[in-house]
């Protein structure tokens, strides 16, 4: 079975030479490419990457594109990989095992998590399932999901038991960055809906994302760091997007 290995990338040339140094098992490599303004398309080619480039129209439309494109390479199976995050050789050996003898149209993977240099193993942070490997012809993105995507399965699910490490943010201004481009796209998920903010939002909302994330999730067994990120959290799920909803109204009033 022929395993392509796909990478969507916008600017990501401080990580891609090492994340398809990773996924080099693979029968070969795809990077998805949203019109990069640093060197991430020529480092791409030069460690031997495929390359194409489209307009960014969402991470669904983005997903399913590229999936078309490695079943046009030939693919059997695609196996997404973020640039920030890294294949190890356990998970290469299992991904080989599953896709010759399984009959599960799509695998989940397990993720460790490192944010700010520190690896989280609570709060949500892990086992952090992620939907990677897919079966081509048994799987599409659902569109009306364009922040963390839902992939549709003509099939059953199967979960790996090997890990994918990734490297989240280095520092808290990426966390802040990404977290708030994040926040503005799910505003526009409640705009669609004609969701409306309301007074309770601001309180409930966090109130609610804090204690799944402190408490439910354990995210206090993580020290500081978990209440730092319990807390903002709470902040950019909770709070965020109803703000800058609450905003767009007034701007059109």
């Amino acid at each position: 079975m022929k395993v392509i290995a796909v990478i969507l990338t916008k600017n990501e040339a401080r990580h891609i030479a090492d994340c398809i140094a990773s996924v080099a098992w693979a029968d070969g490599v795809l990077v998805s490419d949203s019109f990069s303004e640093d060197e991430t398309v020529p480092l791409a080619q030069a460690a031997g990457a495929a390359v194409e480039q489209r307009t960014f129209e969402g991470w669904a439309v983005q997903r399913n594109g590229s999936l078309d494109s490695a079943a046009r390479m030939g693919a059997d199976w695609v196996f997404f990989v973020d640039a920030d995050e890294r294949s190890t050789p356990e998970l290469a050996g299992e991904i080989r095992v599953v896709t010759g003898t399984r009959p599960e149209a799509g695998w989940s993977v397990p993720r460790y998590n490192f944010i700010a240099g520190k690896q989280v193993r609570h709060g949500g942070f892990y086992p952090d399932y992620q939907m990677r490997l897919l079966r081509v012809g048994k799987a599409r993105y659902d569109l009306s999901r364009p922040v963390h995507e839902v992939v549709e399965l003509d099939g059953s699910e199967g979960f790996l038991q090997n890990h994918l490490i990734h490297y989240n943010y280095d520092t808290w201004a990426q966390f802040h960055a990404k977290q708030r481009r994040y926040g503005a796209m799910e505003a526009d998920i409640l705009a669609q809906r004609g969701i409306r903010p309301r007074p309770h939002n601001f309180v409930l909302q966090p109130l609610r994302e804090f204690r799944r994330r402190y408490l439910t999730l354990e995210g206090y067994r993580d020290g500081w760091h978990g209440l730092k990120l319990a807390s903002l959290l709470a902040y950019y799920y909770g709070f965020y997007p109803y703000w800058v909803l609450m905003k767009r109204f007034r701007s059109t009033e």
